[in-house]
């Protein structure tokens, strides 16, 4: 028999886009680095939102990106997800973020100009 695990959880607001990243690391000089503190923050924001999921050993992602408008580009939106998993990680939900510890992602983004926000669903199959 096959069992579902999901969990699902939230994120509010905003990841920054591909664009806001490699602007940053370009900022860096000597031991201030922006991307490092940029980093650190959203993973760290991300492993406090996900720290009640239980642990998945190859789960399969769905992230629904909520946008207040329309302006970013789909491309620049979904670079989100390097501090998604990076996060799932530092939370001990995943015990890696390589293929071989993620079945799949798939990325959906939706406006919502009032909730800006990330919902992220983990599911796996689980043999009873």
């Amino acid at each position: 028999m096959v069992k579902i695990k999901s969990y699902t959880f939230t994120i509010d607001g905003r990841l920054p886009t591909m664009n806001e990243i490699i602007a940053s690391a370009k900022k860096g000089k000597g031991c201030y680095q922006p991307y490092s503190k940029m980093k650190h923050e959203y993973t760290t924001l991300v492993s406090l939102m996900a720290r009640r999921s239980p642990m998945f050993k190859k789960p399969s992602l769905k992230i629904t990106w909520y946008e207040k408008n329309k302006k970013r580009d789909m491309d620049n939106i979904v670079a989100g997800k390097k501090f998604i998993l990076d996060g799932l990680v530092t939370a001990g939900i995943i015990k890696d973020d390589s293929r071989k510890y993620i079945n799949s992602i798939h990325d959906i983004i939706k406006d919502d100009s009032k909730n800006p926000r990330i919902e992220v669903t983990l599911t796996e199959e689980e043999e009873k």
